[in-house]
């Protein structure tokens, strides 16, 4: 597409026109799809990139400058939207991995559909412990291992000192082992 229609279609979707909206999304999906997979590797996870990338583009619309080609643009969002996904995943992969070193949860490369439905019923059994903590512990954790934040990053969402980011940490370790054997009585 020209410079000169894509100016207009952009204009159409800032005053809201719902067919240019549909125009421009069915124009650049199949390439921003195909990003999105070629970074995530992952089809489900692709499509809902290339949706977030979509619903950031048309938010942030009336920012692009024109004089910037649309499509490195709209990769440049695609491309951080993925980052974003992909910290997320390696931070639940290490959220996972360290739960599994300090409640010592066993796993096979290879699972079975018997060790499939154990792996869910104590990963049921970790969230339920979680949501047990209160939120003085349980967010210094959330932030730590779901958002891989620093703890200085902590102390200052949390407006707390270090120490006592580290603290409550141990503290929220702790009471997750007990709750965790508690919980794992009861199954």
């Amino acid at each position: 597409m020209d410079h000169n229609k894509t100016a207009r279609l952009i204009s159409a979707c800032i005053a809201g026109d719902e067919l240019a909206i549909e125009q421009l999304i069915r124009q650049y999906q199949p390439g921003i799809f195909n990003l999105a997979l070629s970074i995530l590797n992952d089809p489900f996870e692709a499509t809902e990139a290339a949706q977030d990338t979509f619903i950031a583009a048309l938010v942030g619309l009336k920012s692009y400058k024109d004089n910037a080609s649309f499509k490195a643009w709209l990769n440049k969002i695609a491309l951080n939207v993925c980052r974003s996904r992909l910290r997320k995943r390696k931070t639940l992969d290490r959220l996972e991995f360290s739960l599994k070193t300090i409640f010592h949860l066993q796993s096979q490369s290879t699972p079975t559909p018997e060790d499939a439905v154990i792996h869910n019923e104590k990963r049921a059994i970790l969230w339920e412990a979680l949501a047990r903590l209160g939120e003085k512990h349980r967010l210094p954790i959330v932030l730590r291992y779901f958002h891989d934040m620093p703890v200085s990053e902590i102390a200052e969402i949390l407006e707390i000192n270090e120490g006592t980011v580290h603290s409550r940490l141990h503290i929220a370790r702790e009471r997750l082992r007990r709750e965790l054997d508690s919980l794992a009585e009861k199954y």
